[in-house]
């Protein structure tokens, strides 16, 4: 709906309120001919009538074909209005996703021949996959943690992608993921046998 035609459903709305004074006997032609009335609200309103744009006040129309113009025209201007505050909350919700997901940083880290990788500082693991592998190597390896400063597969894989994610602005970019080394233990002494 264009601006000029809220504006004239708008104008024969408020024209519901002139239709009160003029007389139930009288045509809107008729009160309009009064010269101490031809500047009033509803001797200003145009109407469409078979595609023909002319003004109400050249009709023959009666009050209440009058009042029943500007009812319609109330509520159609009721349903714009509505029309147009959802269009707007739905713009401002948009924007606001729109937003959101621009604050949200991902990259995807490559780390080959280790057993568990992490992100770099300020990311969280979203996923972590295995991406390659040889079935002589014992094929694909099973994933046994994922947290949100790594992952670890069960055994040495040839190569897994780290999908990292942060919200805000991007940390510093490092080249690749470290892998992380597993802390040493203490050498296991063999049992004596007696």
């Amino acid at each position: 709906m264009n601006f000029k035609m809220i504006v004239a459903i708008a104008a024969m709305a408020t024209s519901a309120a002139a239709c009160q004074q003029i007389p139930e006997n009288m045509t809107v032609a008729q009160y309009c001919a009064q010269a101490d009335k031809t500047n009033t609200d509803i001797c200003k309103i145009n109407v469409e009538i078979d595609g023909q744009k002319q003004a109400l006040s050249q009709t023959n129309m009666s009050l209440a074909q009058a009042r029943t113009i500007a009812d319609n025209a109330l509520a159609r201007a009721n349903g714009a209005q509505a029309s147009a505050d959802a269009a707007m909350t739905a713009a401002n919700e948009a924007k606001t996703m729109v937003a959101t997901q621009a604050a949200f940083n991902c990259t995807t880290k490559t780390v080959q021949k280790a057993k568990a990788g992490s992100c770099g500082e300020g990311y969280k693991v979203q996923s972590c996959v295995q991406t390659r592998f040889t079935y002589s190597a014992g094929a694909p390896s099973i994933l046994r943690e994922i947290n949100d400063e790594g992952c670890r597969f069960n055994d040495k894989v040839l190569e897994m992608q780290i999908r990292c994610c942060t919200t805000g602005p991007a940390p510093v970019a490092t080249d690749i993921a470290a892998p992380v080394e597993p802390q040493p233990t203490a050498p296991k002494t063999p049992a004596q046998s007696s």
